[in-house]
């Protein structure tokens, strides 16, 4: 750490929520932004992110950006700078820069959906560091979660013979199912229900998400979920919604994981954003 704050490099730039943890970085009196991010793609080496914005001096942040071809290279000379690095980049990235992340022995805040899961989570295992790894880091749908898996443990089995319906919206450039909807699934099984990962409705075609009620202002961010619930004669239903407007309650939850991740003492661990609630 410098002078006592926690150094944070961002992975994932320029993209829309690497920028705004970017931004909720600057902000913070007990964190240290890093002097350049890890660029998404291959491109310019510097660039004007107009996202990131210091809402306490109003200073657009200027990052320069190490392209992906030169990653390995310039964190096997600057590891022991960065206390943490928060990734949220491509779905197709998160095996490599994790086991990038563990060579490196970088502590890291995964955000990224998609990839092999239990990969990642072995990877994280067989090193030396300690990784928060989440497909949601909102602390409202954590807790929501939680609900349905103390649920689903308490009374397994209590909705056999009733069906489940899950429908999630998203921005239309995201490109993989929602890991949300994905990690609920285990527990609705426990419940009672069957149901695969290939079954989740995604809705990413913007006519269709305002006929569902998102608002225009969110279409390019939100997470709309429905999971619906039905007997199967028809006459019982449950609903349970959890709909987000914008990104800002995510950058909350990931600097929770910051500060929680800064001073985890474990080694090999993988954590999930209901420890960094639980504390």
């Amino acid at each position: 750490m410098s002078e006592g704050k926690i150094t944070v490099m961002v992975a994932g730039l320029p993209g829309n929520m690497a920028s705004l943890i970017t931004s909720a970085i600057a902000q913070q009196e007990d964190m240290e932004l890093y002097i350049c991010g890890l660029a998404e793609e291959s491109g310019e080496k510097f660039i004007d992110i107009a996202n990131c914005i210091d809402l306490s001096t109003k200073r657009t942040i200027h990052l320069p950006l190490i392209p992906i071809i030169l990653h390995e290279s310039f964190l096997l000379r600057h590891s022991k700078e960065i206390d943490i690095i928060v990734d949220f980049t491509q779905p197709t990235s998160v095996n490599h820069n994790a086991e990038l992340y563990c060579k490196m022995g970088i502590p890291f805040v995964m955000g990224t959906t998609g990839g092999d899961r239990n990969a990642l989570e072995e990877t994280i295992r067989n090193s030396k560091i300690s990784a928060v790894v989440a497909t949601n880091m909102a602390s409202p749908v954590i807790v929501f979660q939680e609900m349905i898996k103390w649920a689903s443990k308490t009374f397994p089995q209590a909705l056999a013979g009733y069906t489940i319906e899950i429908v999630e919206s998203h921005q239309s450039a995201k490109k993989d199912i929602s890991g949300t909807a994905i990690s609920m699934l285990p527990a609705f099984n426990a419940l009672g229900m069957p149901f695969a990962e290939g079954q989740i409705v995604p809705v990413r075609i913007k006519k269709d998400q305002l006929e569902m009620g998102v608002p225009e202002a969110h279409l390019n961010g939100h997470a709309w979920h429905t999971y619906r619930i039905t007997s199967q004669d028809g006459t019982v239903c449950l609903e349970f919604k959890h709909n987000i407007n914008g990104r800002n309650v995510y950058a909350g939850g990931v600097l929770k994981a910051i500060r929680f991740l800064s001073t985890a003492q474990k080694t090999g661990h993988v954590w999930s954003m209901a420890d960094v609630l639980r504390g």
